[in-house]
């Protein structure tokens, strides 16, 4: 491929950085729609409940109130869909549960919705939901895995026993259990997955406008994908023709998986807009993320591995209870099920075995959350390959060279099902512990421990699969003026998509990024997308745009054949021109746009492209942390991370991606986490009691790549926007069992470990520095 001053590879800052950091984005709270009324959403208090509306007419008299919908008013409205119903290990799929848009007796979270007030203003919609009369019955309510599947438990739904929403299964049960008679060792942990907010800077927001005369809706919101929204709503719940609506997204601040689902408040407003013939727009406060949109994680597990003498992996057990919350949400099963389809990790597994149970609590329901499931997966593999080093008295990097899958044996088909192309897992643990000086840490804990602190070091080796799924479709056009226009279904949500996909038609126009528009967000431009979601936009929605830029270049050169009297190859595309090779005779864009022959079948291409297996990017994080024994608190000192992502298409983005998904990682496994307590009220609703990182908990990151080609992909790229929240967890508490243990025994602590866990953990275990 012939390198291009803005194409592939090149280190080309974002474009859309200007606009966004001088405050001339567009999100969807920055809309002025003349004449908006503001809705406001009435909330359970209570985690379970029976409810009864006595009186809303005093809410209704109050001053500016237009309208307030309760379940009763909106019983025409289907139910939210679960689209993730895997089978389960009968073969049957999941029985979905029934998620209306407004209950009419029962709540079973806190947050809840219960009705939906709208006003001239904000404060008077707030003001009336206060006047709205309830009576509730509060009932028994369970939060946690543990307690949840606890005999006797309160049951969150009466036809689901024991809160077990359902039951599958990932590989071979007998193969497995044969393997585990012959082995000659067992290791086994039972670790916790977190459970976690999203909190991205936008909270979520949309506006609703009807057309009367074209019966009619448009919905302005920030998602991750407008045509996954507009048909849930008009199939699903409105059950309207898909034509009737049109759904806009602008800027998005922020997504990681939790802005692609169905929610409440987008039918609600709706209705609103068509009762009232005005526009309504409804915007979340913070507390109101917390409350009412989808977790992520949320796991309790056991793993088991069965070793040969030499210590090489024979057989892999897991018992994975899954936390879906009250509901199953949009993909809700889905994410256990596709996470521990990752569960061998980057090692040769004979044999694996993996039960999977979704447990029902009175909380907000669980769902994807950057990485979907593989995250979790990585985070159990990981740990326990630490634990059998310890157990077996190996270093951690010799177990995993002995079990790693070997690049001779790729294309490696694995018992879980994943088939990955290509990898050279050992290549880039052994780089990552070079460049962060493994050798060398038996020096740097003496100083620690002279400064009182305790030292520990860490890795992990992830794989992930993303980029496969259903097809993405790209168009791309040479408009009359000689700029180029794309067309594509993904969704940004700050990832740099109007970079990357000008890139892509740089590399072959060679033309530069301000000639280039694209175009996300809007199903009346945009005939067809999938969203962004699984690190798809590049290796998906990209490798269609490739395609059709690709088309669309030979017809350029076609046309200009004709024009330049020349055979198409002996041209060249150079500068945003079709040039006789070795010559200056050559004819610009605008030019050919202009041709009499140049129609819209020369100058429009639409392409789509069907990934034919999931992409594999994997690679090794290393951590190294200090302790301090008299606080609890840790600081991280070195971070190391080597990937491969196949190719790499802009290399400053692409460290963008891995240091923010690393941050969200380090924020994971030192301080994050959802908390109830035993009435299942939130305890950390706001940022005074949920802790996210700040710049000065990240450390300075040494990132490289050590890139081998994705053969299954067209672009050769592996996906990169999940990769450095899947490395990160498991390599920062690697690190910090590694300093516990060599200090005071410790073999366990879950995330995240905060200060106070740690601080406990040390005069737990005897030690007193």
């Amino acid at each position: 491929m012939r390198p291009m001053k803005f194409g592939m590879g090149q280190p080309v800052r974002r474009v859309e950085d200007q606009r966004l950091t001088t405050g001339a984005g567009r999100y969807t709270d920055d809309i002025a729609v003349e004449g908006a009324l503001h809705a406001y959403v009435l909330r359970s208090p209570h985690a379970h409940a029976k409810f009864r509306i006595v009186d809303k007419e005093a809410a209704r008299k109050r001053k500016g109130v237009r309208l307030i919908l309760t379940g009763e008013d909106i019983a025409h409205l289907g139910d939210i869909p679960c689209k993730g119903l895997i089978k389960t290990a009968s073969g049957e799929p999941v029985t979905s549960l029934p998620v209306p848009v407004l209950p009419t007796d029962t709540v079973r979270h806190v947050g809840e919705a219960i009705a939906f007030v709208v006003a001239d203003t904000l404060l008077q919609a707030r003001d009336a939901a206060e006047a709205i009369e309830i009576e509730f019955e509060t009932l028994p309510a369970i939060t946690g895995i543990a307690e949840a599947l606890a005999e006797g438990a309160p049951q969150v739904w009466p036809d689901r026993g024991g809160n077990i929403a359902f039951e599958a299964e990932q590989g071979d049960r007998a193969k497995t259990e044969a393997a585990f008679a012959k082995a000659d060792r067992m290791v086994s942990i039972t670790i916790v997955n977190n459970r976690l907010a999203s909190n991205y800077m936008e909270t979520r927001a949309c506006i609703a406008d009807y057309d009367k005369a074209a019966k009619r809706w448009t919905l302005t919101l920030g998602s991750q994908g407008s045509h996954g929204t507009r048909d849930i709503l008009a199939k699903n719940i409105l059950k309207v023709d898909p034509a009737r609506i049109r759904v806009i997204t602008p800027d998005v601040g922020g997504g990681f998986g939790t802005k692609i689902f169905m929610y409440r408040e987008y039918p609600l407003a709706m209705v609103a807009a068509e009762k009232l013939k005005r526009p309504v727009r409804w915007v979340a406060d913070r507390t109101e993320h917390f409350l009412a949109d989808t977790h992520g994680r949320a796991n309790l597990t056991t793993a088991t591995m069965a070793l040969d003498k030499r210590g090489r992996f024979i057989g892999l057990k897991v018992d994975l209870a899954a936390e879906m919350g009250a509901y199953l949400s949009q993909y809700g099963p889905f994410i256990p099920w596709v996470g521990t389809t990752m569960t061998p990790g980057c090692y040769n597994i004979p044999a694996v075995h993996v039960q999977i149970r979704g447990v029902l609590t009175h909380t907000m329901p669980v769902d994807a959350y950057r990485g979907a499931g593989r995250p979790e997966a990585a985070y159990l593999i990981e740990r326990l390959v630490d634990a059998i080093a310890r157990e077996t008295g190996k270093s951690p990097d010799a177990v995993r060279a002995l079990n790693f899958v070997k690049p001779g044996e790729m294309p490696h088909v694995t018992q879980t099902g994943p088939v990955y192309d290509s990898g050279e897992f050992e290549g880039h643990m052994r780089r990552a512990m070079e460049v962060a000086d493994w050798q060398g840490f038996r020096d740097r804990i003496k100083l620690s421990r002279k400064a009182g602190k305790l030292r520990g070091i860490g890795m992990s080796c992830y794989i992930e699969a993303c980029g496969g799924g259903g097809p993405e479709s790209a168009t791309v056009m040479l408009e009359k003026d000689g700029t180029v226009t794309v067309l594509i279904g993904t969704q940004s949500n700050g990832q740099g998509h109007e970079t990357a996909y000008s890139q892509l038609v740089s590399q072959h126009l060679d033309i530069p990024m301000d000639r280039i528009r694209v175009v996300q967000g809007d199903t009346d431009l945009i005939a067809t997308g999938s969203g962004t979601g699984g690190s798809r936009s590049i290796p998906v929605g990209g490798a269609a745009l490739d395609a059709a830029t690709g088309i669309l270049a030979g017809n350029l050169k076609q046309l200009a054949s004709d024009a330049l009297e020349a055979s198409t190859g002996d041209l060249e595309i150079v500068d945003g021109a079709v040039r006789i090779v070795g010559t200056d005779r050559s004819i610009d864009l605008k030019a050919l746009a202009a041709l009499p022959g140049a129609g819209a079948e020369q100058l429009r291409v639409h392409q789509s492209w069907q990934p034919p297996e999931a992409t594999y990017p994997n690679g090794t994080h290393v951590v190294e942390i200090e302790v301090d024994p008299q606080t609890g608190g840790t600081e991280i000192l070195n971070y190391v991370v080597v990937d491969d992502f196949g190719v790499t298409l802009n290399p400053i983005m692409l460290q963008g991606q891995v240091h923010g998904g690393a941050a969200q990682g380090i924020g994971q496994a030192l301080m994050e986490e959802i908390r109830f307590d035993d009435s299942g009220q939130m305890l950390t609703a706001t940022f005074m009691d949920y802790a996210l990182p700040r710049a000065i908990d990240i450390p300075n990151f040494r990132f490289e790549t050590r890139n081998v080609p994705c053969v299954t992909n067209a672009l050769g790229v592996k996906g990169a926007g999940e990769a450095g929240a899947i490395g990160a967890c498991p390599a920062v508490m690697n690190a910090m069992v590694d300093a516990l243990n060599r200090a005071a025994g410790i073999t366990a602590i879950d995330m995240p470990a905060t200060p106070v866990k740690v601080f406990r953990a040390l005069r737990e275990a005897g030690y007193h520095g």
